[in-house]
Parts: structure tokens; sequence; C-alpha cells
């Protein structure tokens, strides 16, 4: 239900980030901006990184603090991994979101 929620207002955002911001008119041909053909895809694409991101990170971590619960004497061993995991997931995410916000600009 949580899940279909968020869809739900992910899709009403994006539909609305269509409406333009002004109705300004050019008045020399020169000054037409350049759009880029799949710029709202890419916006689209670095909220589901950031998303898996973090949901990604959101299941590491109750993993390992359940974990710390059953077995208290290894929590240091399962703190490490669960911070070097998470930097990983940092890590692609800010690769990710370069190769969407520079790399795409076709």
């Amino acid at each position: 239900m949580k899940f279909l929620k968020s869809a739900m207002l992910l899709t009403a955002l994006f539909l609305l980030s269509q409406v333009p911001a002004s109705a300004q008119t050019v008045d020399a041909p020169a000054v037409i901006a350049q759009t880029y053909p799949f710029a709202d895809l890419r916006a689209f694409a670095a909220g589901l990184v950031i998303i898996g991101a973090a949901m990604g990170i959101g299941g590491l971590t109750k993993s390992a603090v359940e974990s710390m619960a059953r077995q208290p004497e290894m929590a240091g061993n399962i703190q490490t991994a669960m911070i070097i995991s998470a930097a990983l997931i940092e890590g692609v995410t800010f690769f990710a979101l370069i190769i969407i916000g520079f790399i795409l600009k076709s």
C-alpha cells in the first residue's frame, strides 16, 4: 500500500513537471533555449537511482542491526562490514548520478 501511494505521488509529480514555468514569448529566433530530448527521463532515472540506493542501505542496516541483536559479540565485525557495504552502495549511486547527469546530455 505504501509503495502504491509513493508510485502514484511520483507519477503525479512527474506529470506536473511537464507544465511550462512561464508563458513568455521569444522575440528573437537566436535566443531559443537548447533543449535536451531525454531531460525528463534523466530526472526520473536519477530519482530511481536515489530511491534504489536508499532502499539498499536501509535493508542493509536493518539486517545488520538484527544480526547485532542476535549475536552481540560479533557487533564490531558486523558494523564494519555494514559501513563498507554502505560506502560501496553510495559510490555506485554517485557514479550512476554522474553518468545520468553529465554523460547522457545528448
